[in-house]
């Protein structure tokens, strides 16, 4: 039989077989081709769907509206992560004084008591909170500062400092609202974010191990005010949260949807893509509406929610995609999958490593993932050993960084806990090891071990970080300054091995 008499034999069989027993052929009735019908009843992984000539049934309706409700919910919820994060800390920087005019900074570096996404305990944080609704704003930047700005979706819209336009001189820059088509004065670094919400974190750095100088610079220099206070700009409020229990990391249960909510409501939807707002928008958030689930969609959301942490956090601990490592068979992963866009292609979103990201972390800038010899910063980090176990507080285990650590300025390692993704909170203030610590012990062959346990093997308190038996950890090891070798490979850190029970 030829290969055209086997297909019209296929679909004459194809379509009796979609059709009912009783159906009767007509003048125009043609086989109908395989696929395009649906069967009465189906098996699926949400149960068995019934239809009656493909049309489902009131039950079956119920169970498929319920999925797509859930489903939608999901990835509304994951790709609202980094949004939530960022009205989460507007609104916790509100709590220390008004936005513009309140830095919230950390004098004496943060320590363990402050809540925040793997914040550092290297150098000194500055948090400024920027809101244009009122018109454009004006930032004075400190000289010798690193930082950048993002927009409330958490997008990067400019650096400041040392790797921004300034080039770490200090300078002025001048912040436009969303859609400003007003005169451009000379005399700015102009910055366009497509938000009335900024956040502008930066970091001044220790001299001579002492944060003063910075912290000192920082309070003599940084001014924000609006364009028409340029003669006479408000005082800047500086809240000092060293040692001051705090919490910038939002929740992950139903009130994860208030704050997505919140957000949508105060931003202008060119913001963000029509998709994302349309998700939003099936589960109830849409900009100009109440926020008002009934009990099924409240029950659905709250599911959605607590399927959306566990999620994030599968994606975060247990990455899947090889290419988020940064060696084959290592358990050292890319801070930034897919850059600091998070694409795999050009125009082509990375959800996963978007999410990976925003689950953890604060603070997206080209400075932190692209390549800038003897500038900016990389942020390798590891949440399983290299027998590819997650981390267990109650055993000890050893990184060894090999000989001439490739960072121009300085390196760290330290220790967060699994739950909050912040700072480990045991004994010890700051939970890592450092090489501005100049106690630490260096091998004979110039390479440092880093011990991770309940307790110090003896003599190496200064090489060590505490953990604590029966909680999760990871660990971020942090090169200030990266060089060549580090880019090129040709310098390596150790996996972290299980030493003992």
């Amino acid at each position: 039989m030829s290969t055209k008499l086997l297909f019209a034999a296929h679909l004459l069989l194809a379509g009796a077989l979609a059709m009912p027993a009783a159906a009767e052929t007509y003048k125009m009735t043609t086989p109908t081709a395989p696929g395009v019908a649906t069967p009465n009843e189906v098996e699926t992984s949400i149960g068995t769907l019934k239809l009656h000539d493909g049309v489902p049934t009131a039950d079956t309706t119920k169970a498929i509206y319920d999925n797509l409700d859930r489903s939608r919910a999901l990835q509304a919820y994951l790709l609202g992560l980094p949004i939530v994060n960022q009205v989460a800390m507007r609104n916790a920087l509100r709590e220390y004084g008004p936005v513009n005019t309140t830095d919230v900074i950390w004098e004496t570096l943060v320590d363990s008591k402050t809540v925040e996404l793997t914040a550092n305990d290297n150098t000194v944080y500055s948090f400024v909170w920027l809101d244009t609704s009122k018109g454009p704003l004006v930032v004075e930047i400190p000289p010798k500062v690193l930082g950048a700005i993002d927009d409330m979706w958490y997008r990067w819209v400019a650096d400041v400092g040392l790797t921004g336009e300034d080039r770490g001189e200090g300078g002025k820059y001048l912040i436009l609202p969303p859609g400003y088509d007003g005169k451009v004065p000379d005399g700015y670094f102009v910055v366009r974010p497509s938000t009335y919400g900024n956040w502008m974190p930066f970091r001044s750095f220790l001299v001579d191990g002492s944060p003063k100088p910075g912290v000192d610079l920082v309070k003599r220099t940084l001014k924000v005010y609006q364009l028409g206070d340029a003669a006479n700009p408000p005082e800047m409020k500086f809240a000092n949260l060293s040692g001051i229990p705090s919490n910038f990391v939002p929740p992950g249960d139903y009130a994860f949807w208030e704050l997505l909510d919140q957000a949508i409501q105060e931003e202008p939807p060119q913001g963000s893509d029509p998709t994302t707002l349309g998700l939003f928008a099936s589960i109830g958030i849409t900009k100009g509406k109440p926020f008002a689930p009934d009990a099924r969609m409240k029950a659905i959301l709250a599911d959605a929610a607590n399927i959306g942490a566990a999620t994030a956090r599968s994606i975060a601990y247990r990455m899947r995609d090889k290419a988020g490592y940064f060696y084959p068979d290592s358990a050292w992963r890319l801070p930034f999958f897919g850059g600091y866009k998070f694409e795999s292609a050009p125009g082509v979103s990375n959800l996963d490593g978007a999410a990976f990201f925003y689950y953890l972390a604060t603070g997206v800038t080209p400075a932190m993932a692209e390549k800038m010899v003897g500038e900016g910063s990389q942020y390798p980090w590891a949440a399983l050993d290299a027998n590819g176990n997650p981390f267990d507080g109650g055993k000890t285990y050893r990184l060894r960084l090999p000989p001439h650590v490739p960072a121009k300025d300085f390196w760290s390692v330290i220790v967060y806990d699994t739950q909050t993704r912040s700072m480990l909170q045991t004994d010890q203030q700051f939970p890592s090891v450092s090489s501005q610590d100049k106690s630490i012990k260096v091998n004979a062959d110039g390479s440092v071990d880093i011990w991770f346990g309940p307790k110090a093997p003896a003599g190496m308190e200064h090489n060590w970080v505490q953990t604590i038996p029966g909680k999760g950890w990871f660990t971020i090891l942090r090169l200030y300054g990266p060089l060549e070798p580090w880019f090129n490979k040709t310098w390596r850190p150790s996996e972290i091995e299980l030493v003992s029970n």
